[in-house]
């Protein structure tokens, strides 16, 4: 169940790869065997604004139960990647800003130092984990169908498949949505949000939970800036408004911009 906008009932669908079989010590881990086709069902009820017959406190509960069964799976995968020391990023944007692009570059440029595995978030179509994958790293895709974000249990269950290497690194590409994935811990190390110049310098102040929960904001396209009526320096400053502790890397995946520091920052941290 979606918490922040009430997304319909949908059917979770996980496929990857032929992938090792999972260890037993994988954050899901189940006594049946995963293939490369799972069918998932996470019910989504209509928890919105206002639900007809049911109670706002009523409303508050279910809402407070969902987080808090899904803050257990995010302990759960967390303490799967301490265990086995590999760095996961929860990459988080709204449509059409070029994180899978940026992603692809980022994989094409690391995969050389580092084991990377990826999951891939999208309603619906495997595109963007067939274009992971023809980087030659391995990925999942998890179609949430009417679902809205990945959450910590869909999660659990794709690093199962993708069994990842100690000292590796995980890339979580989020549906793209800039509201609902800043309620869901997945885990990870870190939220990335990605926002592109060719979006509005306000987007942080219109989404202000996404932008106060990540830790990294990447302004990507900086490619784009001699076309685009775009302030560089108000957007930053109205995400630090938000979050004063955000850490900023202005970036393009076409001209290479911003990238080397974005790597030592991963590099960094991934130690």
């Amino acid at each position: 169940m979606c918490t922040v906008c009430g997304c319909g009932e949908g059917e979770t669908r996980l496929e990857g790869q032929a992938m090792p079989a999972a260890t037993k010590n994988a954050p899901h881990a189940h006594d049946h065997h995963h293939h490369d086709h799972h069918h998932h069902h996470h019910g989504h009820g209509e928890a919105g604004v206002s639900v007809p017959g049911l109670e706002p406190s009523r409303l508050v509960k279910i809402e407070q139960d969902i987080l808090s069964k899904n803050d257990q799976y995010a302990a759960r995968n967390r303490a799967f990647f301490t265990e086995k020391k590999i760095f996961a990023l929860n990459l988080v944007s709204s449509p059409g800003s070029g994180k899978t692009t940026l992603l692809t570059q980022t994989l094409q440029d690391l995969q050389k130092n580092y084991e990377i595995a990826v999951i891939e978030g999208d309603q619906q179509t495997a595109n963007d984990a067939e274009r992971i994958r023809e980087t030659g790293v391995p990925a999942v895709q998890i179609n949430t169908g009417k679902g809205c974000h990945l959450d910590a249990h869909m999660v659990g269950h794709a690093i199962e498949d993708l069994a990842p290497a100690p000292q590796s690194l995980i890339f979580i590409e989020n549906v793209g949505n800039l509201v609902c994935p800043a309620a869901f811990d997945l885990g990870e190390a870190h939220k990335v949000a990605i926002l592109s110049i060719t979006e509005g310098e306000d987007k942080p102040l219109k989404y202000p939970n996404m932008f106060a929960a990540a830790d990294v904001m990447l302004l990507n396209k900086m490619d784009l800036l001699p076309y685009v009526p775009f302030d560089v320096e108000k957007c930053e400053a109205m995400a630090r408004k938000i979050n004063p502790n955000i850490l900023i890397f202005r970036v393009s995946a076409l001209s290479g911009e911003g990238l080397e520091a974005w790597y030592k920052w991963i590099a960094a941290k991934a130690k």
